[in-house]
């Protein structure tokens, strides 16, 4: 089993659940590239995060796996499974569309460029120059790509490429007329989130023909984090399901 975070993420977001799955599946965690401890491109399109993964996969002589794709990682999960689904036996996507939305995260581009490395003594100091322009939950996720080394504080993310890739980021990438991926595939999504709404089911339903949507009530889009039972629940039914025929 794979699981992908969702952007300004890392593999440390699935700690809990990874551990509730590791004494029944070999669970692969990884940074994406220009996140955690992975290494920076200047390609952060969604075709080379597959390539990266599909790597890693035949790092871990891993011919077909189980993919758990939240947000950013939901795409790449996604667009995987629609161009090499003989490597994806099923497919969860949590709380992510196969669509082009039109936000951008230059609200959490301008948090980052608000601490000043150069100056800060601690974690509290950058939390504080953070603070004006985001919020408590947010600012605390954010701050996770803070560390320090010998030269001082750095973010662990690539920065620059991440915010000359928004609008790659944001978007789907174009598919064949005939993608699609009939495997046992679930959206669990937030009830309080609108990433995944009636008005995006013809698109999911025209690539994930077999798709259900799993709703987690009183979660936002951070599912697993708002509603850690609700999405377990979802989990556990997606990782029982049948499929007929």
């Amino acid at each position: 089993m794979l699981l992908l975070h969702g952007l300004f993420g890392s593999s440390s977001n699935w700690g809990a659940v990874a551990r509730q799955l590791e004494t029944r599946y070999h669970v692969l965690v990884p940074d994406l590239r220009n996140h955690g401890q992975s290494p920076h491109h200047a390609d952060t399109s969604y075709p080379a995060m597959v390539d990266d993964v599909l790597r890693l996969l035949d790092a871990h002589d891993v011919g077909v796996a189980t993919l758990v794709g939240h947000s950013m990682g939901g795409k790449v999960a996604m667009h995987l499974a629609l161009n090499h689904p003989q490597r994806v036996s099923r497919l969860a996507v949590v709380d992510m569309s196969p669509v082009r939305y039109t936000h951008n995260f230059d609200a959490a581009l301008d948090g980052f460029g608000a601490v000043d490395l150069a100056t800060i003594r601690s974690r509290a100091d950058a939390d504080r120059q953070m603070a004006p322009g985001i919020g408590g939950g947010v600012r605390a996720f954010l701050l996770q790509n803070l560390v320090k080394d010998a030269a001082g504080w750095r973010w662990r993310l690539n920065l620059p490429a991440l915010a000359a890739a928004q609008a790659e980021i944001t978007g789907f990438p174009d598919q064949r007329s005939d993608a699609t991926f009939g495997g046992t595939t679930y959206f669990i999504h937030g009830v309080l989130s609108d990433y995944v709404t009636p008005a995006y089911e013809p698109a999911i339903r025209r690539f994930f023909p077999n798709a259900i949507l799993c709703p987690v009530d009183g979660a936002g889009h951070w599912v697993y984090a708002d509603q850690p039972q609700g999405f377990m629940a979802c989990l556990d039914a997606f990782l029982a399901h049948t499929p007929s025929g």
